[in-house]
């Protein structure tokens, strides 16, 4: 496929053309809601948008200033104090981890966050928007940054609102909630909200405004570092990175279901951060793939990479043009809108059925929800992952566990199944169904003893579909071994692979089972175990002795 696919030129034109349309409103609010300016807002989405879909590995995808880039920007604006060359240095070397995330081809990994812990961050994201906008609403600022200090402001704005301020955001409310689908095909919703938000501010002066907005192209900005500022720099870098990969190829999945298309998640990553690491250098809000604009711009006909870059130009054109014009836009204008896109974060499709599904994710998405709004993205998202890890590894262990055991109408062939029934309580069979987790292998031993009763004289542990052992099964191994060496019983080893008696005896394990215990399959160890209790010989079964089938050709 050509770099510049030109075969749906005027689909992409419609749709780049429609998403620039949509994609103003919110850029404009998102440069507000982050604290560098409306202009910030419009310049993300352009420079991100045009270089995002020129390198990209997404074709219909739109990309620009989103709810939760804007949410942990805005964090790092306020902790940094504003200062340009240390805020956007986040910015730039975030777009950096992003291309070294393409490079070592870390998207398909990036891809492995538990829904739940995605359904909770995202949901946590969308009330932040919601509480940081809801003082703006009705014509005051919240005291201090962050959620918390947003929250108490709430309530002294709503004891006092500004009545015009107030008016324009329930307008804007109204017609972004109940604009019609078929009227947003030509104007979409937040864009018929700004204009009749800012035109009933003109009508009725009154209510805060954005004022001056600079006009003109973007100045070039010096990324630097201190000292006391680098761990607070280096870590919004890595958490603006983490979460505009994720945040952009889970829109990139959206965008293959609609399209049937498949995009490349490493090549994404690297169109990303080249889009973020250039938007820092000019004092852009950094974005990543934007989910309603991609589907705007995929329903206007658009397909591969020229839309995204149509897009761009479209709202480069606006900055330079009508920039002026937005300083007369009302602040409660662009909070009903951000409130509008709060709403729309939460996951609302899961949360109505929630209480049908695992209880555990449920308890999970709020766990990650509740520390996204009131701890931070990092500790949410991290403490999210390992607790889902715990409890896959939990639920996948107890699982293994309860299948080890096989008795004799278990076995599929009938032969070793009549073998085994012949034996009856002599003789245990221990199926491992697959690989051995570290959590099954710690209670492996303690299984097994408790299957093993009194009258087991031969214990036989089937590796057939084990392909490898890690050294927590390993040691698990050892210590069946001793229990049956203190317990006066014999130890078999059937189907064992190359891998795994390369780890045993690697460990030294393989020391305390002699060669004459291990069998190719588990046939042949059924019938070593049955000549050894007919036979009723106190020594180890050989492979001399006949009828016992050789250890090594079994």
């Amino acid at each position: 496929m050509k770099f510049l696919e030109t075969s749906n030129l005027r689909g992409d034109v419609m749709g780049g053309l429609t998403a620039g349309i949509v994609a103003l409103p919110l850029a404009l609010a998102f440069g507000e809601a982050s604290g560098a300016g409306p202009i910030a807002g419009l310049y993300g989405a352009i420079i991100v948008g045009f270089f995002a879909a020129l390198f990209g590995g997404t074709g219909s995808q739109i990309s620009g200033p989103t709810g939760p880039m804007v949410v942990v920007f805005a964090g790092v604006f306020a902790s940094l104090s504003g200062n340009p060359a240390l805020v956007f240095a986040a910015v730039v070397l975030a777009g950096l981890l992003q291309i070294a995330f393409g490079v070592f081809k870390l998207g398909q990994y990036i891809r492995l966050v538990p829904y739940p812990v995605i359904s909770g961050f995202m949901s946590g994201i969308g009330v932040i928007i919601i509480a940081l906008q809801l003082a703006r609403l009705f014509g005051h600022e919240p005291e201090g940054s962050g959620t918390i200090p947003a929250i108490a402001s709430i309530p002294g704005a709503v004891m006092d609102p500004n009545l015009l301020a107030l008016a324009i955001g329930i307008l804007t409310l109204a017609i972004v909630f109940t604009w019609p689908k078929n009227w947003g095909r030509i104007i979409p919703a937040p864009l018929a909200a700004l204009v009749a938000a800012t035109a009933l501010g003109v009508l009725l002066p009154g209510a805060p405004i954005l004022g001056n907005v600079p006009t003109g192209l973007p100045s070039f900005i010096m990324p630097a570092f201190s000292g006391d500022t680098l761990f607070i720099v280096l870590e919004a870098a890595f958490l603006l990175a983490l979460l505009g990969s994720i945040d952009s190829l889970l829109t990139s999945l959206v965008a293959d279901n609609m399209t049937r298309t498949r995009h490349d998640s490493n090549k994404e990553l690297v169109g990303q951060g080249i889009g973020n690491a250039i938007a820092g250098l000019f004092g852009a809000v950094p974005g990543a793939g934007a989910t309603m604009r991609t589907v705007v711009n995929i329903r206007s006909g658009g397909m591969f990479r020229i839309s995204g870059m149509v897009h761009g130009l479209v709202l480069l054109a606006t900055a330079l043009v009508l920039a002026p014009l937005a300083s007369m836009i009302p602040h409660a204008a662009l909070a009903g809108i951000l409130i509008k896109v709060g709403y729309d974060i939460i996951d609302w499709s899961y949360l109505k059925r929630a209480h049908k599904g695992p209880r555990w994710d449920l308890l999970l998405m709020v766990v990650v929800l509740g520390l996204t709004v009131f701890v931070d993205l990092i500790t949410a998202v991290a403490v999210g992952v390992v607790l889902a890890a715990l409890a896959f590894i939990q639920q996948l262990s107890k699982l293994q566990i309860e299948r080890l055991n096989v008795a004799a109408p278990d076995l599929e062939n009938p032969e070793e199944s009549a073998l085994l029934h012949s034996l009856k309580d002599r003789v245990t069979l221990f199926d491992f169904g697959g690989p051995l987790s570290f959590g099954a292998a710690a209670d492996l031993g303690h299984h097994v003893r408790e299957k093993a009763d009194g009258q087991t004289r031969v214990m036989i542990l089937d590796f057939s579909r084990v392909p490898y052992l890690d050294l927590s099964a390993a040691k698990a191994v050892e210590t069946i071994a001793d229990d049956a060496k203190h317990a006066g019983r014999d130890l078999y080893l059937a189907g064992m692979t190359d891998d795994v008696k390369q780890v045993l005896d690697g460990l030294g394990i393989g020391a305390a089972i002699p060669e004459s215990h291990r069998f190719t399959s588990r046939k042949s160890a059924l019938a070593a175990a049955e000549h050894r209790i007919l036979s009723g010989a106190s020594g180890r079964p050989t492979r001399e002795k006949a009828p016992v089938p050789s250890p090594v050709t079994g």
